[in-house]
């Protein structure tokens, strides 16, 4: 991912009157990152700015940097040069097992834990957050619903017990529990069929906006990103 002065979607809004835009909510500032001890490039002095309620989509081919990018921002990979605020907050000085369980991922194909059934891969997050386990119970069942999982035929089902639409909606869920207000989705719908997976994007863009998410979204299909990102 390279930034330039052509590509404005990696160098932030701009206004030319009115008041001043609001903090964005991640905010990345000349960030690079390289592999192999340097000789690999995957993001190159990228700036980009994503406003409060955004949905937005990062478009580009496989090792094109997208999936490093995403990760830079909860820390599951750490920057070796630049500046990432979450919520105004320099990530490089939050506890970066805090910061991940702040933020919502959805992994491409769901990634659920097989051991785990339905309930206890949603409630994972707030278990390790310390909820009271009637909390956990009752937001795990409001989960459910709002992802078109009937509670009774699903909460006790393991992930192998599952279609893949299924498991990726188990995995938003998952995402969903502690009501982060930042969702980071890599390939979400990209291992599923083209219907279940338009059905699936419709359904999450609908939960983004009920929910007053902020959401980027990594996806190889230029479509997708047209028909769900701002």
């Amino acid at each position: 991912l390279r930034s330039c002065e052509s590509t404005l979607p990696l160098q932030g809004r701009v206004r030319e009157s009115g008041p001043p835009m609001p903090a964005p909510l991640i905010a990345y500032s000349n960030v690079c990152k390289r592999f192999d001890g340097g000789r690999v490039v995957a993001v190159d002095d990228v700036s980009l700015d994503v406003a409060e309620g955004e949905f937005l989509a990062i478009v580009g081919g496989s090792g094109s940097g997208k999936t490093t990018l995403l990760r830079l921002a909860n820390r599951l990979i750490e920057a070796d040069g630049g500046r990432i605020t979450v919520e105004g907050e320099d990530v490089r000085a939050a506890d970066p097992v805090l910061l991940r369980r702040r933020i919502g991922y959805v992994f491409q194909s769901g990634a659920l834990f097989p051991h785990m059934s339905v309930a206890g891969n949603i409630g994972i997050t707030p278990r390790l957050l310390g909820w009271p386990e009637q909390e956990i119970s009752t937001r795990i069942d409001e989960l459910l619903d709002l992802v078109r999982l009937e509670r009774a035929s699903y909460r006790e089902r393991m992930p192998q017990e599952l279609s893949g639409g299924q498991r990726q909606r188990v995995g938003v869920a998952r995402a969903l529990a502690a009501k982060p207000r930042i969702v980071l989705m890599d390939e979400p719908f990209g291992a599923l069929d083209p219907l279940t997976r338009d059905a699936l994007g419709d359904d999450y863009r609908e939960l983004h906006r009920q929910l007053g998410l902020t959401t980027v979204m990594i996806t190889h299909d230029m479509t997708e990103a047209i028909l769900l990102a701002d």
